[in-house]
């Protein structure tokens, strides 16, 4: 499934080459585009020319569509698709002052160092420009990093924003992209002279193409978390029989304590067991139904892609079932790092609660509801949701946790 990881297959040097053909070809389209021109830039703020509308815009319907498609057809993991973090405000000002800078100075980032690959004196003075910006605003930011920092909303995308299905709002964004370009044509027209007779019939195939293609995503549709899931079964389900993800109560005792661990911990029982007792720091996700189960997991998988490389999340019940399900949703979903504990909570009291035993029931495994009972709902103030480490450091048990590097994209760049 891609992305493909291009540094496993042709080696660090091989994958930078790559990366360089890429870039020559993409300068090499922008400046065939006449975007290396910034007179041709800048009539774009004066309604005369609106080909860097019409040509970014297109780029980005085309793959907007193309990554749709290939999410829809399981081909893409959209979760290891690099998204931006929204910073609303901070985002809002930046765009406000990169747009003032591309009126006066007639080019962006990108289209500056095109031409300065064509040694124009404007483009060298722009680029020159853009790295005193960027000296300053790393000598600066320290001044301002309170607002940098504000209006934090993670992993945020148009869908989540309209919430609308993916096919219904790739369909609505190239439906407003061609009315845009109706009136961009519209606006050449009034302001630079220009006739609606001169653009290519061939936009028109390409248009009536992206429609298509975005009606045929509101058939299409998403997969779901099952279908995600049978997609990785055969590489996946082989941790779940050899017991290579359920990690032994003592193993969690010991993450507890573990300063250089970021651990997440979800209990996914009904709010009533909960209440009776849970682990200290569980986060409760309480549900009663299967399709009630993926759809909190799932949502929980913006944060926790987002989360540090240093993060361990361990999901728990008052057996293996439900935990094993959420594990599955998550697998599907790429969400690294993710572990059951063992034998659930019962397991937990087994070890840790007033009998002390070294290993959990044998009833655990088939153990629907909570085996204990408690005089009171004190929830993590029951004396065993914290146990002293080193009380239990006796323990036998075979370590199973191992750190993985997540694999989302690390970054992302304008052109």
């Amino acid at each position: 499934m891609a992305p493909f990881p291009i540094e496993e297959i042709f080696s660090h040097a091989g994958a930078n080459f790559i990366y360089l053909l890429i870039g020559i070809a993409f300068g090499a389209v922008l400046e065939i585009a006449g975007f290396g021109n910034s007179p041709k830039l800048a009539a774009q703020f004066y309604f005369k020319d609106q080909t860097v509308l019409k040509v970014m815009f297109t780029s980005i319907l085309v793959a907007m569509t193309l990554i749709a498609w290939a999410t829809g057809l399981g081909l893409l993991d959209i979760h290891r698709v690099w998204v931006n973090p929204t910073y609303l405000w901070p985002g809002i000002v930046g765009g406000l002052i990169m747009g003032f800078g591309f009126i006066i100075g007639g080019f962006c980032p990108g289209t500056s160092l095109v031409a300065v690959g064509t040694l124009k004196v404007d483009g060298i003075l722009f680029s020159l420009g853009v790295l005193f910006g960027i000296f300053t605003f790393g000598e600066t930011i320290d001044q301002f990093s309170e607002f940098w920092n504000s209006s934090y909303m993670g992993r945020f995308t148009v869908p989540e924003w309209l919430g609308l299905s993916t096919g219904a709002t790739v369909l609505l964004i190239i439906s407003v992209a061609l009315f845009m370009f109706w009136g961009a044509e519209q606006l050449e027209r009034i302001f630079g002279g220009k006739s609606s007779s001169q653009s290519p019939k061939i936009q028109m195939i390409g248009a009536a193409t992206l429609v298509v293609a975005a009606l045929g995503l509101v058939g299409l549709g998403q997969p779901t978390a099952l279908d995600k899931w049978q997609q990785i079964a055969a590489a996946k389900e082989p941790l779940l029989t050899h017991r290579e993800v359920q990690i032994h109560p003592g193993e969690l005792l010991g993450l507890m304590n573990n300063d250089q661990i970021n651990l997440v911990m979800f209990d996914v029982r009904n709010e009533t067991d909960y209440n009776l007792f849970h682990i200290m720091d569980a986060q409760l996700q309480s549900v009663n139904q299967v399709e009630g189960l993926v759809n909190q997991v799932e949502g929980l998988v913006p944060t926790l892609l987002d989360e540090p490389a240093n993060t361990i999340i361990v999901l728990m019940d008052n057996n293996e079932s439900r935990s094993t399900e959420a594990w599955k949703i998550l697998m599907a979903n790429s969400v690294p790092n993710v572990y059951i504990l063992e034998g659930g909570v019962n397991c937990w009291l087994d070890i840790f609660g007033h009998e002390k035993r070294q290993s959990c029931s044998t009833e655990t495994a088939s153990a629907d509801g909570l085996r204990y009972t408690f005089k009171a709902a004190l929830g993590s103030n029951q004396e065993s949701a914290e146990p002293e480490k080193k009380v239990y450091e006796g323990l036998k048990y075979t370590p199973k946790v191992k750190l993985q590097e997540k694999k989302a994209a690390k970054g992302g760049g304008c052109g």
